[in-house]
């Protein structure tokens, strides 16, 4: 039998903002699989439990870089320890250089940008000069960059969302409804196809559980798990989601209408996925002890 540790029960914890003892009987439950706990204690207490999942700790700044033409743009995230450092005019002079030499340049990945020529050196070698003056570790984390023949637009809300479309077809109007729409709602895919299989089947685990807990038929549980299922792709897939200037109105339907289709779109948020580690050994004590 898998040994259910102080610590296990910790991480628990905080990824679902779940009741100490709660966190350790659903660990015991699940064999010590984290996962596995993390689906129980959503059937418990719903979506709350995906808490750590939306959070976002760490600093830094999601900037855009969108050619003349409209035919080429970049999409970049550059991480920092704070936010002071995020405000930095040598540090958004970098991440403004950086991300138009991205734009000129196509790398293939975050390592083939460490090698790019900029103005005074290498990307990494400008990096760590930066890093030495301001005194904070900083990561280019991530970016996206897309080549089209239609138009490429990008929008970013406080340099902590950032949006890169592709749209083909429409008008700059559209373009920018769109893409200030996706950044509200954060879709997770354009449609159902790319929903990755394994987050429907734990949607469908959960609604199931759920329905069991509250007593529903056998019979009927099959049907009230699909329909929940269905739902949740409605909310996170693109084309599905109510236009978020009218809601009576899709996104498919108003692509429709204005004779235009959506290429490819990513989003990003400023340390999404990120966890800033937070030592607090008064609680750490606290919750061992409990436990």
């Amino acid at each position: 039998m898998t040994e259910i540790t102080a610590s296990m029960v910790k991480d628990l914890r905080e990824r679902t903002d779940a009741p100490m003892m709660d966190c350790k009987k659903a660990l015991t439950e699940a064999g010590g699989d984290p996962s596995r706990a993390e689906e129980i204690l959503r059937v418990r207490f719903g979506n709350k439990a995906s808490k750590a999942a939306g959070r976002i700790a760490a600093e830094g700044i999601v900037v855009a870089f969108v050619a003349k033409d409209g035919k080429t743009g970049t999409l970049l995230e550059v991480n920092s320890e704070t936010d002071f450092c995020a405000k930095n005019e040598d540090f958004l002079s970098y991440v403004h250089d950086l991300v138009t030499v991205i734009n000129e340049k196509n790398p293939s990945n975050i390592e083939a940008l460490k090698n790019l020529s900029m103005a005074s050196g290498t990307a990494e070698e400008i990096r760590a000069q930066l890093v030495g003056k301001i005194g904070e570790n900083i990561t280019p984390r991530r970016f996206v960059r897309y080549q089209t023949a239609g138009r490429i637009v990008s929008y970013v809300h406080g340099g902590r969302i950032g949006v890169l479309l592709d749209l083909q077809g429409g008008d700059e109007t559209l373009g920018k409804d769109l893409a200030m729409h996706i950044a509200a709602n954060k879709p997770k895919a354009l449609d159902t196809s790319g929903i990755d299989a394994q987050l429907i089947q734990i949607e469908k685990r959960v609604a199931m559980e759920k329905a069991k807990e509250a007593g529903k038929p056998e019979a009927m549980l099959e049907k009230i798990a699909e329909g929940t299922v269905q739902k949740f792709l409605k909310e996170v897939t693109l084309l599905n989601q109510p236009f978020v200037k009218d809601d009576k109105v899709s996104i498919e339907q108003l692509l429709k209408a204005n004779h235009a289709n959506i290429n490819a779109f990513n989003i990003y948020s400023v340390g999404e996925g990120i966890e800033k580690v937070v030592v607090d050994y008064a609680a750490e004590v606290a919750a061992a002890a409990k436990v």
